[in-house]
């Protein structure tokens, strides 16, 4: 069974791009969420990048009602819920989905090594979930006010391929979204087994801090 590609906006920081970002928006946005982003960063020094903003599927989300909406996958609570009823399915071929993106950045001549995933909110629970089982070495994995997904099954899944890939994580202390607690935990489960994280919490509630893009930009010169 071939995985159909997601629709994609994509922006090229230069000519013959030898880097590629794939990053992904949050429940209910969509591709263009982040694009304004990457006329702000920092890029000094880096290869020429090509940014690819997929879309999510339309999916109905529990949380909301049952409405249609794009998400990688199904919520069914909020807050300190979140980790009740996951929904494996719709992480698990959302995934496959990204994969997909992954392999075509190969087929475009861009290594794996040279191919960061990134998210935020469901996006970096994305980014997490794919980036820590892929088979082949990543740059580096960008997670943004997200969590680790199926937390309990990281320890068994993980390929060793990226144990030593740098991974970004920020959070913001007073997020109403996804409580700061639940991110301390992702990143706490991250370091038992090894991972090298740098992580960076900011006064700012489920969103995007000034400062947060300063340091995106320095971490993103560090890894490519």
């Amino acid at each position: 069974m071939t995985t159909e590609l997601l629709e994609t906006v994509e922006i090229e920081s230069g000519a013959n791009p030898s880097a590629a970002i794939i990053w992904m928006h949050g429940l209910g946005a969509d591709a263009n969420d982040f694009v304004p982003i990457v006329k702000e960063l920092d890029l000094r020094n880096c290869p020429a990048i090509r940014f690819v903003f997929p879309n999510a599927p339309q999916i109905p989300v529990t949380l909301n009602g049952g409405y249609i909406m794009r998400a990688w996958y199904d919520i069914a609570a909020a807050g300190t819920d979140i980790n009740k009823r996951e929904d494996e399915a719709g992480l698990r071929l959302s995934q496959q989905q990204i994969e997909a993106l992954i392999a075509r950045e190969n087929a475009r001549g861009i290594a794996t090594d040279k191919i960061i995933l990134a998210g935020f909110s469901q996006g970096c629970a994305m980014s997490l979930q794919t980036g820590l089982r892929h088979p082949q070495k990543l740059a580096g994995i960008m997670g943004l006010s997200g969590y680790v997904p199926l937390a309990d099954k990281i320890g068994e899944e993980r390929h060793a391929a990226n144990q030593n890939t740098s991974i970004f994580l920020v959070h913001g202390t007073v997020d109403p979204v996804i409580p700061i607690q639940r991110a301390q935990q992702s990143r706490d489960l991250l370091i038992s087994l090894g991972y090298p994280v740098e992580w960076h919490d900011y006064w700012m509630q489920h969103s995007v801090a000034p400062q947060e893009i300063i340091d995106i930009g320095n971490w993103l010169r560090k890894v490519l």
